[in-house]
């Protein structure tokens, strides 16, 4: 059986009101899905939180978490990150894939020549980045799409990437 890092759901944020709110960033694709996951822990499991209370608020959500009932405690909360187990998570469909698993897997070139690790899965705003550490040199970011990652293939362990050629380049006068 495979043991797999927790997934980090949500960020608590800075204290909301005098009765122990936080405000709460999540990310996942229906944030008020946060509460739905059972008891919310650290990244290392040494404390547990249970939501409460859920509402929306902005570019963010207002959190009671049970247990904090003061402004003070809610505060001593702030930047604190909350897991929960991979397994927890909902199935994916084809061709739909958790961040948490594409990070860490070989990226490789249309000849199964080694490209680099996926160390990151990003989006600014326009779609989503693909970001490859290669063994040496700066990381590529390059844009996650079909045409740049057309295999994704988790059991082997590793994404197919097609470079632009000016990245190819770049590497062949390296």
């Amino acid at each position: 059986m495979t043991v797999t890092a927790p997934i980090c759901v949500a960020r608590i944020g800075a204290a909301h009101g005098v009765r122990g709110a936080v405000k709460l960033w999540t990310f996942t694709a229906d944030p008020f899905a946060v509460k739905d996951y059972g008891p919310l822990t650290t990244r290392d499991g040494s404390r547990r939180f249970e939501v409460a209370d859920i509402r929306a608020a902005g570019d963010h959500l207002v959190a009671t978490l049970k247990g904090i009932a003061t402004r003070e405690d809610a505060q001593r909360l702030n930047g604190i990150e909350l897991y929960i187990a991979r397994d927890q998570l909902p199935e994916t469909s084809d061709d739909e894939y958790y961040h948490a698993d594409l990070i860490g897997l070989a990226a490789v070139d249309a000849a199964n020549a080694p490209v680099g690790r996926v160390v990151a899965v990003h989006n600014f705003g326009a779609g989503d980045i693909i970001e490859i550490a290669p063994a040496r040199g700066p990381t590529l970011l390059l844009p996650f799409t079909h045409a740049v990652v057309p295999i994704i293939d988790l059991a082997a362990g590793r994404v197919v990437i097609e470079l632009p050629q000016e990245i190819e380049g770049d590497d062949a006068q390296s």
